[in-house]
């Protein structure tokens, strides 16, 4: 087991890699086609099976399904030990039945994984937690599973851009970031440095609480309208922030799922109408 979960992480990350609407670290999306967003998903299994139903991808090649933030959260082993590692499993099981369909965009609990640094979730250092779980199940290979999971999780794009001008990302910079934020960072292969504090990926994954003046000069910066974000917890499962910008959160009872067309124009109010609830998707 402990190297076909290896193999796994590594055909994962070349998936990701070689992505057919990729370029640099940015999915460009087609102009037809229906987009499903899901936000942070923190380990919730029924959510992420209900999300798989209802983009029923074998019946709907039009369609893309976005990923964030797998990790960290949902089942643990009798000893609290946190296995949101095998539902990223199963995601990327997920992407290599439909290469270019799923796509899985890089988090800020991701790179305190790739950096071995300490995240909290509801009172849990939720790396410490995961860490021990794979230790038990891997035991004297957890080594090199770990390896395979950071390539794969350094794999991952960092934004998708739709030709409506809709910008999907985990985050964005904080306003105090912006004018040290590095624009190129889409452009050139990522490395571990770059994902941690000041440098640019960190900057995107980790930022908060954005003004509209850094969602604006944002916006224009990268020639888009409307953005799309998870990172900020949604006690309702979603909310638009400003003008511009809506977040989602789907890891909980209240969480939600975001669907629109890439054939069609919105704004921010139009785009909230496609906001989905996971409860109303039996």
């Amino acid at each position: 087991m402990p190297q076909q979960t290896k193999q796994l992480y590594l055909k994962g990350a070349e998936a990701n890699y070689i992505d057919p609407y990729r370029q640099g670290n940015v999915i460009y999306l087609p102009d037809q086609g229906r987009v499903i967003v899901v936000g942070d998903l923190h380990g919730h299994r029924r959510h992420f099976e209900k999300i798989i139903d209802y983009a029923d991808l074998e019946n709907h090649p039009e369609t893309h399904v976005i990923f964030q933030e797998i990790l960290h959260g949902g089942p643990e082993d009798k000893y609290g030990g946190c296995l949101s590692y095998r539902l990223l499993l199963d995601a990327i099981r997920y992407k290599l039945l439909y290469p270019g369909q799923v796509h899985t965009l890089l988090g800020n609990h991701d790179t305190a994984v790739i950096n071995e640094g300490s995240v909290i979730k509801n009172g849990k250092e939720m790396n410490a937690a995961m860490r021990e779980a794979m230790k038990r199940q891997y035991k004297e290979h957890y080594d090199q599973v770990q390896q395979a999971l950071v390539q794969y999780l350094m794999s991952q794009p960092l934004s998708v851009k739709c030709p409506n001008k809709i910008w999907i990302s985990h985050s964005l910079p904080a306003d105090r970031d912006l004018n040290t934020f590095d624009t190129d960072i889409f452009n050139r292969p990522y490395t571990v440095a770059d994902t941690r504090r000041p440098h640019s990926v960190y900057q995107l994954t980790w930022g908060r609480h954005h003004s509209a003046e850094t969602l604006n000069r944002l916006a224009q910066k990268l020639e888009v309208d409307v953005f799309v974000l998870g990172h900020q917890p949604q006690d309702d499962g979603w909310c638009i922030a400003g003008d511009n910008a809506l977040i989602l959160a789907s890891e909980h009872s209240h969480g939600c799922i975001l669907t629109f067309d890439l054939s069609r124009y919105y704004n921010v109010q139009l785009l909230s109408e496609g906001v989905v609830p996971l409860a109303s998707i039996l």
